[in-house]
């Protein structure tokens, strides 16, 4: 069966522009895109069902490439507490910090994480994400990685959204492991990795390489375990200081590498050279009152493929909307609307390895879209808030709103 959705205006995103085209038409059949153009040259043929666009402007689903949607309690209070002076590290030595997270996490049933869950990536659901990647790391042991990450599976097949599932057990230091960093990845990679591959629950693997986290020398051993076990890496890198984490990456030929601030233009050389992309987190440089910007002419003078994703998380960035990232991108980052928007289409896509597939409207690829009741793209990044009428297709079926509750 194939579907003709028409009048309508196309910013198709292909090669990382808005590539527009102008009264277009999409003929969609089993799920991808089977032609798309103008619509003077679209052929209708017989048991081709047409649906009216009214004018929409159309543009790829967006793509939240990292978040940290499963996680049990909640650190509003720390927020408060910050606001009033306290800091961080005093936050944390009280017991708060990742270590709450980690404590509510798993004292939480598998179906207590289900259901906080989906009324947060329900949120971005009606945001216009159609694709989203989650990380474990709340759990820091093999039975609560593993509870996150079937949680994460579950939340996949219950909501019209495609989920990829990301380990992040070298997140933080779990408590039984105090002062026994190097023993705690020794068990990532010869316990927790191997268990959690074995069962299908791992798309791909990331850790936190920061003086906080891990040193590059245990991150590089995760590295290697992932690819032992072939799966594919990415990295929470050069966030607060410079220890060439996304040059480490990109050595590993990673998806990409996240956050940056401190990064260097060796980095950036390295990270264009083995095609690895740079995912911005614009929430939590608003949230956290940082001032060291990404280093965006390094980026773009070398051509790494900047993506741009909400970071939903407890603690650093409680962000809910896909399009408020991109308003922060252009206005905090200096990032232009169209590079914004190909941030969380293409480029994002590209970075959880899915750029053969999705992001952009081209023949053979996913046909995940929204139609838009705006006037033009850059409305996505322009309004602050709120949600913009639109039509969420996916795989060429028009997703109903009863869909982001069921489950």
């Amino acid at each position: 069966m194939k579907t003709l959705w028409q009048h309508c205006h196309v910013a198709t995103m292909a090669h990382g522009k808005y590539s527009i085209i102008e009264d277009a038409a999409i003929v969609t059949a089993g799920g991808t895109v089977h032609w798309i153009g103008p619509r003077s040259e679209a052929l209708v043929g017989e048991g081709v069902a047409i649906i009216d666009l009214g004018g929409a402007w159309v543009t790829p689903g967006l793509i939240d490439c990292h978040t940290h949607t499963v996680f049990g309690g909640n650190r509003s209070g720390e927020f408060e507490q910050r606001l009033q002076g306290v800091s961080y590290a005093e936050i944390a030595a009280a017991g708060g910090g990742i270590a709450s997270t980690v404590r509510a996490t798993r004292a939480a049933t598998e179906d207590e994480l289900f259901i906080s869950a989906r009324k947060r990536l329900a949120s971005l659901l009606r945001d216009g994400v159609t694709t989203v990647e989650i990380k474990s790391g709340y759990g820091l042991d093999l039975a609560s990685e593993r509870k996150m990450l079937r949680v994460i599976r579950r939340l996949g097949e219950a909501l019209p959204v495609s989920v990829r599932a990301t380990c992040l057990a070298a997140h933080a230091l779990p408590p039984e492991y105090k002062d026994r960093a190097d023993d705690y990845i020794a068990h990532i990679c010869d316990e927790m990795l191997p268990a959690l591959a074995a069962e299908g629950l791992v798309d791909a693997v990331d850790a936190f390489c920061e003086y906080l986290a891990f040193s590059p020398a245990q991150v590089e051993k995760v590295f290697l375990k992932a690819r032992e076990l072939g799966l594919p890496v990415k990295l929470h890198a050069e966030q607060l200081s410079s220890l060439a984490g996304s040059s480490l990456a990109a050595r590993y030929q990673a998806l990409s590498a996240d956050h940056l601030e401190f990064m260097t233009e060796d980095d950036a050389r390295a990270m264009a050279a083995a095609g690895t992309v740079a995912v911005l987190l614009p929430g939590a440089f608003y949230f956290l009152r940082e001032t060291r910007l990404p280093p965006m002419d390094a980026l773009r003078q070398h051509g790494v493929a900047i993506a741009i994703a909400s970071d939903l998380n407890p603690g650093t960035s409680p962000a809910l909307s896909v399009r408020l990232m991109l308003n922060m991108a252009c206005t905090l980052f200096r990032m232009t609307p169209e590079e914004a928007l190909a941030g969380a289409t293409v480029h994002a896509a590209k970075a959880l390895g899915l750029g053969h597939s999705h992001g952009s409207l081209e023949v053979g690829k996913v046909a995940d879209f929204v139609a838009w009741d705006i006037e033009r793209p850059a409305d996505l990044a322009y309004w602050l808030g709120g949600e913009l009428n639109k039509r969420v297709v996916r795989h060429g079926v028009e997703v109903t709103a009863g869909e982001l509750t069921r489950g």
